[in-house]
């Protein structure tokens, strides 16, 4: 099922799809090349001084005061997202080739790490599935497909709580002609982002008005692709959730079609120990305080039929 995604206002209404056939692939590189090309023709010609890579005076401070929202928001986490993101950037550290047991047809873009993220997840007692979503282009906003992991917290209240877990978070913030604040706040998010919904929003709202600012020192305008309507559908549109892929879209598991995903794998596990060595030196005291954001959660040892 597709849903147009339309809003004046930047805002993604979302419903959620569980079950049901039908898998949609990660974002399409077909469609997203065409609309590069279409952007590059229509923005082509971005003056003299366009190909300049240094901060202006006024764009350094704003670029320094939205660094500072980002290290804020990354410190403001409870404890059930925090013991899960050290769950995940463990079971990512501990991932081998064994654990790449099933490959998709076609082109991986990370989808046999997601599916045996979400088996080591499960194993460990969380309600984990990965979600595919997919969304209509409407207006100004392109359409496109998106697969992450989510997490499900059953609170003790009988309520539900999801958590979103992408592993390859700063790829979607990724600009031509950066600037080096903005390479700097790109290089400061997350590599994999653990959190809910609304702290994933405060992160897009931040990068994207840091992309606005970035690309204004080059003259150049913010693409569809970096908007913030278009990144909020990554997350907010209709998805299917699965614990393992179709069974059309599996083949034998070979070297050399685990290649693409291995050294995908790999490289995810060089950025997260250096990630985790930065905090590290970095890491602030404990506030009990932001410890106490939300209600006790529990992970279920039996899950519901998805």
């Amino acid at each position: 099922m597709e849903v147009k995604v339309c809003s004046s206002a930047g805002d993604i209404w979302r419903r959620e799809i569980v079950g049901g056939g039908g898998g949609v692939s990660h974002e399409s590189e077909h469609d997203l090349a065409a609309m590069v090309s279409d952007f590059l023709e229509n923005n082509g010609s971005y003056g003299a001084d366009s190909w300049c890579s240094s901060d202006s005076d006024s764009g350094f401070c704003d670029l320094h005061h939205l660094a500072d929202k980002i290290s804020f928001f990354k410190r403001s986490v409870d404890q059930y997202e925090s013991d899960l993101q050290s769950v995940v950037q463990s079971l990512l550290l501990s991932m081998g080739k064994t654990d790449l047991q099933l490959v998709k047809t076609g082109l991986c873009n990370g989808s046999c790490i997601r599916y045996a993220l979400v088996k080591l997840l499960r194993s460990s007692g969380y309600d984990a599935a990965v979600c595919s979503s997919k969304w209509q282009g409407c207006n100004k906003v392109p359409g496109g497909d998106h697969e992450y992991v989510q997490v499900v917290n059953y609170l003790n209240d009988g309520s539900t709580e999801h958590t979103i877990i992408d592993i390859d978070f700063r790829s979607h913030f990724e600009i031509a002609r950066a600037v080096e604040s903005y390479d700097k706040i790109l290089k400061s998010l997350p590599v994999a982002f653990v959190g809910s919904l609304t702290k994933l929003k405060q992160f897009l709202q931040v990068m994207v008005e840091a992309a606005r600012v970035s690309l204004k020192q080059n003259s150049m305008p913010l693409p569809p692709w970096r908007s913030l309507a278009y990144l909020q559908a990554k997350w907010h549109s209709p998805y299917q959730r699965r614990v393992s892929p179709e069974e059309q879209n599996i083949k034998s598991s070979t070297a050399t079609s685990h290649k693409q995903c291995y050294d995908q794998l790999r490289q995810l596990q060089s950025a997260l120990q250096m990630e985790i060595g930065t905090d590290r030196l970095l890491k602030p005291l404990n506030n009990d305080n932001s410890r106490r954001l939300k209600p006790e959660r529990r992970k279920l040892s039996t899950f519901r039929t998805l």
